[in-house]
Parts: structure tokens; sequence; C-alpha cells
């Protein structure tokens, strides 16, 4: 019994002794280790350890701690990690760092974190401050005093400002400022040809406003690469009022014509109504005469007289042609069969 148990010892120690090694290879990054140790970064194991149960990826924070130490910055494992955990870009955050070291522009660590966490690109913005971006604006129109369009192309020559980047505004609200000032620069001068021969008066005055103000930039030129003419705005507002001013004059003598035909058709409707009366009147003739005959109002003289003046009144008109001044001979027969 003893024998076995000497037998099988050193079999159960080797067992051992490699499950350790499988523990300390899967929860300690030895590489990693050895490879910090070999840059001069001090890191002990346990710190490794930590890492790994505080669930952050040891290679992410160890090696831009490596590349931080080489490059001269003073930047603690504490730093990296808790910037780590924050959700930041760890990598971005020390390359970032080591640009502006070389560039000689003062940027710390906790401002190049908060520049990473607020969303922006540290590293671009570094870039950009050693090397200036050209933006490229949109055809830009603006419509001169005497009413032509003019369309300007701008490029503007911006720097990032590191200590506007957390709560500055972005490319497009550069861009929107840059069009405003460019249509009040246009829209200020006299005529189209004054733009056209001195168009770096709009940079001058667009440059000359402060546009930079409040944004993440440092504008430091604008310049003015094409200007092109557009239509002539003036005259096709002067056509649109003139043919609008037409419209209007078209319905209100349309609406004077059909007044005046409703008038003339009321008067009209009044004459047929007076012939009406008249013929009515004319009607009663007869019955009045007789009636006055058998009343003795009236002899039988008076009745001839009364014919004959009449057929003497109807001759005349006959002969003068005035036949809206009398009857006819036609209306007088008429009337004679009627009065018997």
């Amino acid at each position: 019994m003893d024998l076995g148990i000497t037998e099988i010892a050193p079999i159960i120690i080797i067992a051992l002794i490699l499950i350790f090694l499988v523990v300390l290879f899967t929860f300690v990054p030895v590489t990693l280790w050895i490879s910090a140790l070999a840059a001069g970064v001090k890191v002990g194991l346990l710190t490794l350890v930590g890492m790994r149960l505080r669930r952050v990826i040891p290679s992410r924070v160890i090696n831009p701690l490596i590349k931080a130490y080489k490059a001269g910055l003073d930047v603690s494992t504490n730093q990296l990690e808790s910037h780590y955990l924050a959700g930041g870009n760890v990598d971005r955050v020390v390359n970032a760092l080591i640009a502006a070291h070389r560039a000689n522009i003062t940027l710390s660590f906790e401002r190049a974190a908060a520049i990473d966490l607020a969303g922006r690109n540290v590293l671009e913005a570094v870039q950009m401050s050693v090397n200036p971006k050209v933006i490229e604006t949109p055809f830009i129109a603006g419509i001169a005093m005497d009413g032509i369009e003019v369309k300007a192309l701008a490029r503007v020559t911006v720097r990032a400002n590191i200590d506007r980047l957390v709560g500055g505004a972005s490319e497009e609200t550069v861009i929107a400022r840059v069009g405003e000032g460019v249509v009040s620069t246009i829209g200020s001068s006299e005529t189209h040809k004054q733009v056209l021969e001195n168009p770096d008066s709009i940079s001058h005055t667009v440059l000359a406003k402060g546009l930079d103000s409040g944004t993440a930039f440092e504008i430091l030129s604008i310049d003015i690469a094409d200007v092109d003419i557009g239509k002539n705005i003036g005259a096709i507002l002067q056509t649109d009022q003139a043919q609008a001013d037409k419209n209007i004059a078209q319905a209100k003598a349309e609406e004077r014509r059909a007044m005046a035909v409703a008038e003339e058709q009321e008067m009209s409707a009044r004459v047929e109504e007076m012939r009406a009366r008249v013929v009515e009147a004319e009607a009663e003739v007869p019955q009045a005469l007789a009636e006055a005959l058998r009343s003795g109002k009236m002899g039988v003289m008076d009745y001839m007289n009364y014919q004959n003046i009449n057929a003497d009144t109807n001759m005349r008109d006959t002969i003068g042609g005035d036949s809206k001044k009398g009857d006819s001979k036609k209306d007088y027969d008429r009337r004679n069969d009627s009065e018997k």
C-alpha cells in the first residue's frame, strides 16, 4: 500500500503543476507581463489578475501604457484603467497625448480623456491642430442690390481649438455661419459687378465677424474659390408682380362687366314693366270714352274731334318716320277696332 502511494505522488504533483500553469496563463497574461518588464514598465502580476477580475482586458491598458512610457509621458495604470472602464478608447487617447507631446501642444490626460468621452476624436483634433483642415462649402447664393443672383464657393481653413472641443460647435455650424456672412456681404453690394471685381471683399468681411466664436475650431482664413452669376431675380420678381397686377386688373374689369350686364338686364326688365303699364293704360281709354258717352260728359262731336286729332297725329308720325313718339297705323287701326 505504501509503495502504491509513493508511485502515484509524482503523478499527482505533475498534474497539480499543470493545473496551476493552466490557471496562471489563463488568468494572468504572463507574456504581457514579460513584455512590460522588458519595456521597463513595472506592473505586478496581482495588478493583472485584478484587471481580469474587474473584467478589464489587460492588453487594452498595458500596451498603451508601454507606448506612453516609451514616449516619455507620465501616465499611470489606474488612469488608463479608469478611462477604459468609463467606456473610452485608451489607445486613441494615448496616441493623442504622444502626438501633442511631439508637437509641443499642452494637453493633459484629463483633458484628452474628457474629449474622448464626449464623443470627439481627440487624435484627429490634435492632428488638425498641427495640420489645419480645409472645409469647402457648397455654392452659396446671394442677391445683390441690383437684383442679380451671385453664387460663391468658399474654402474655410480651420484649426482645432482643443480648449473648446468639449461643448464647442461642429463643422456644420462653421459652414452655416460662413454661408450667412457670404449672403449678407453679397446682399450689401450695390451691384453684382462689385462682387465680381473684388471677391476678396467677401472673405475679409466674413473673417472680420468672428464666426469661430463658440465653435471647436479657429478660422485661419476664408478664401473665395469661385464666383458665378445666377438668375436675374429682380427681373423675375418684377415680371411676377406685373403678371399679378394684370390678373387683378382683369378680375376687376370682369367684375365691372358683370355689374354692367346685370344693370342692363335690370333696366330692360324695367322698360318691359313700363311698356306693360302703358298697354294697360291704353286698354282703359276705350272704356273711359264709352263711360263718358253714356254719362253725357262727352258728346258725339267731341268724340269725332278726338278721332280726327288722333288720326292727324298718327299721320304726322307716319310721315315723319318717328315711330318711337307715336303709334303706327296698324296700332291705330287696332285701337280703333277695339273702340268700336
